[in-house]
């Protein structure tokens, strides 16, 4: 259980989620600010900003904040936009001990989001949440997500800035479940995954040992009490923007995404439909850190703890019909053909056609919406292909 009385020291001050004390007041500024004020009509159109303001202002920390209002908010937005969110493998874990929860990256928001309301009807804490300082484009965005238990990474720096970011990033993370004795959760990698194909980077893990250097990498890493955790998405409502991304890539390699573009994964991905969602909870990986050999090299030794966080989640993934009918659309065979009918086939290609139309922003040529589509085909596709790896 989380010891709220615990101070947070001073050198993690610009990375931490708000104190409570502070809570109202942060509040109050967020709520002042004109953009807040028109996202929120765009997200909760059916809600009065006066009562908006009202409701918030009338909570007082950061856990009334997540029960009472992005709680019904979550549960409103997934009754509006998907049939529905499923849970399996929480038995594994301890009630009393804290976790660093390690997900795949499909949503810039809701990876997050729908992680803590599954935390709450687990009857566990809500974790804190690990953001970059990339999606953080207006300063209310930043007290938003501080204000909702959430701690910041610090990106695109200098050689010397990144380091000194990591050390403060791992220390606070360490503290967090050290000291604070509560949950954090991050991502298996820097940025959403784009293709399906889910991988754990080795920098992550490296990260994640700085924050006791008095001890070994992998006892370092032991008292995070890693636990994996495979997200499932029946439909990605950003795969066409995805898609228009890659290709823009593929013509440029130094294409850059403007801010725009993540307002708009972040809208898109709150407010279109998902189909079904899974969380699938592994258990901690500490009997599996604790059986790699002590005189095994340290790069091996990252290798072989990626290896083990990405099998967890591969073999856990909740495979969709979706998933199913590309695998067998992009191989051309009907391996899996038991696992759908012909009018769902033909269903599943209406919905990528239907989504690739939405993108206007771009002359599209037909050889531009053939490579969109084939992509979004291993989409779909890699989270069955990397299951079918890891079970055999």
């Amino acid at each position: 259980m989380e010891d709220k009385n615990i101070v947070t020291p001073a050198e993690f001050a610009d990375i931490c989620p708000i104190e409570d004390k502070d809570f109202h007041n942060e509040m109050s500024i967020m709520l002042q600010e004109p953009l807040f004020r028109a996202v929120a009509r765009v997200v909760m159109p059916d809600i009065k900003y006066s009562q908006l303001t009202r409701m918030l202002m009338g909570l007082n920390s950061k856990q009334e904040l997540q029960l009472n209002f992005m709680r019904p908010f979550v549960e409103g937005m997934l009754k509006k936009t998907s049939q529905g969110l499923t849970t399996s493998g929480s038995e594994a874990l301890d009630r009393n001990m804290p976790y660093t929860y390690i997900t795949n990256h499909r949503d810039i928001v809701l990876d997050a989001a729908l992680l803590s309301y599954t935390l709450v009807e687990e009857g566990l804490d809500t974790a804190e949440i690990a953001i970059g300082n990339n999606l953080l484009i207006y300063k209310w965005i930043t007290t938003l997500v501080r204000l909702n238990k959430c701690f910041i990474v610090k990106r695109n720096l200098g050689r010397m800035q990144t380091l000194a970011a990591a050390l403060q990033l791992s220390g606070y993370i360490h503290f967090v479940l050290t000291q604070k004795k509560g949950s954090v959760w991050i991502a298996q990698r820097e940025g959403r995954c784009k293709d399906g194909n889910d991988r754990t980077q080795e920098s992550l893990i490296r990260m994640l040992a700085y924050g006791n250097r008095e001890k070994d990498l992998v006892e370092s890493l032991h008292e995070l009490n890693i636990a994996p955790i495979a997200i499932s998405y029946e439909y990605d409502p950003n795969d066409y923007l995805k898609a228009r991304e890659y290709l823009l890539r593929s013509k440029d390699p130094n294409y850059k995404k403007m801010q725009e573009d993540d307002l708009l994964s972040m809208r898109t991905g709150i407010m279109d439909p998902k189909g079904h969602i899974h969380y699938s909870f592994t258990p901690c990986i500490n009997d599996e850190l604790e059986k790699l050999p002590a005189d095994l090299d340290k790069l091996l030794v990252l290798q072989r703890i990626c290896h083990i966080i990405d099998h967890a989640i591969h073999a856990s993934y909740k495979i969709f019909k979706t998933n199913y009918i590309a695998h067998d659309l992009l191989f051309d065979n009907r391996d899996f053909a038991e696992h759908y009918t012909s009018q769902e086939e033909t269903d599943f290609v209406d919905y990528l056609n239907a989504q690739l139309g939405k993108i206007q922003d771009i002359p599209v040529k037909e050889s531009d919406r053939i490579y969109m589509f084939k992509y979004m085909l291993q989409m779909y596709s890699n989270p069955l292909t990397n299951q079918l790896e890891a079970l055999q």
